[in-house]
């Protein structure tokens, strides 16, 4: 992958402080997102890779997001560190 940061969780783009997870103490996690980790855990702890894609799709979808960047997105998806660990 080439330098920018995505969570690694959902492929969101971390393009700021505001947008990382944060850990039981308040401090911010730089490998998650604020939508998929908050408080040291992540807020749907039974997701599934399938499940994540497919609220994606939906997501991204409905946001009009173009066809590519919706393809990139999920394909990068089995390559980031939560669901490596599965």
């Amino acid at each position: 992958m080439n330098n920018a940061k995505f969570c690694q969780s959902c492929s969101m783009p971390l393009n700021g402080s505001g947008l990382y997870g944060t850990e039981k103490d308040g401090s911010a996690n730089r490998d998650y997102c604020i939508y998929c980790y908050r408080n040291g855990s992540f807020t749907d702890p039974d997701l599934t890779l399938g499940q994540m894609m497919h609220r994606m799709t939906h997501k991204m979808e409905s946001a009009k997001i173009p066809e590519d960047i919706l393809e990139a997105a999920i394909k990068r998806l089995p390559r980031l560190k939560r669901w490596l660990i599965k």
